[in-house]
This record gives structure tokens, sequence and C-alpha cells, in this order.
């Protein structure tokens, strides 16, 4: 499966990926070498953390290799007035009867305690493509639905200081 990514995600990504490979790495590398000079590997705990943090960093240079290499990019297009892909919508959910802002982003840059909303969750698939006024079912799971009714669509613009996620 790939993941549908911008340009902008791809770049930040990118910048993700050249600050580790050239500036983190050789640091990381230096520090593991530094922390082994300190003796006894077996009882020696700044070696263990340096070398837990050297692994990390690994970790993430492939994950963002993968990422790079699968992500299929895509343009934005929506309609006016329809929500679409960085849309900032107001949603009143009407079991709670509360409102609610949320901004529709690519999964890598989903945050939901900052109201940033994958596109690929159950919210982001229901409401892409809808008007104000629409009143849209949120399936959760085959047992779990709720009603919103869409009362607001700001268009939103791919912004670059909204943050990519780790893992």
């Amino acid at each position: 499966m790939y993941d549908e990514l911008t340009k902008v995600d791809i770049e930040k990504m990118q910048a993700e990926l050249d600050h580790r490979r050239i500036e983190l790495r050789p640091k990381l590398i230096e520090d593991v070498q530094t922390a082994r000079a300190f003796g006894d590997l077996s009882e020696n705990y700044e070696y263990k953390v340096a070398k837990q943090e050297k692994n990390r960093n690994e970790s993430r240079i492939r994950y963002l290799e993968r990422m790079i290499a699968t992500a299929k990019v895509i343009d934005v297009k929506e309609k006016d007035g329809t929500v679409g892909l960085f849309s900032k919508v107001t949603l009143f959910n009407e079991k709670l009867q509360k409102e609610q802002n949320i901004q529709l982003v690519t999964t890598l840059r989903q945050n939901a305690l900052k109201g940033l909303i994958s596109k690929e969750s159950p919210v982001g698939k229901a409401i892409m493509g809808h008007k104000v006024g629409d009143r849209v079912e949120i399936a959760v799971s085959p047992a779990m639905k709720y009603t919103v009714e869409i009362r607001a669509v700001e268009k939103g613009e791919d912004d670059s200081t909204l943050e990519i996620s780790g893992y």
C-alpha cells in the first residue's frame, strides 16, 4: 500500500533524512565510540544509551527512505465549498451536542490532539467531498456510528509549517 503524500510532505521527509544522515549520524557514532572508551561494556550505561540513540536514528532513516520510495505524490484539488485535503472544518457532533474544529491532513501530519485529522481516518473519509449543511454518518466500527453536521468549511493550503509526525 502506498501512502498518499503531497510534494511538501516529501520535501520535509527529505530534509529530515538529510539532517539525520549528514549531521546526526556522525555525531551519534562518535558518541558511541566515546562511551565505549569508558571501560567495561557490561556496566557502561552511557554506552548503552549511545547505542540506543544511534539505533533509533538508523531506524528513523530506514522509515523515511521507505516512505519516500513508496509514496504516491498527490495534488491538492478540491472544489470551493466542499471538504478537501487541508480544509478547516467545523463539525457539530449530534450525539455529544458539541462543535469541533478540525483540519484534514495527510497521514504523515496527523495529530488528533491538535485537531489535525488524517484524510484516511473514519472522520476524514466520511466528510471528504461534503458541503456545509450536510449531515454525515461516521462509522468508527460496525457497532459504533455517530452523525455530524458540517457547519463551516474553510479552504486550506498545504501548510509547510505543519510538522511531520514521528512513528
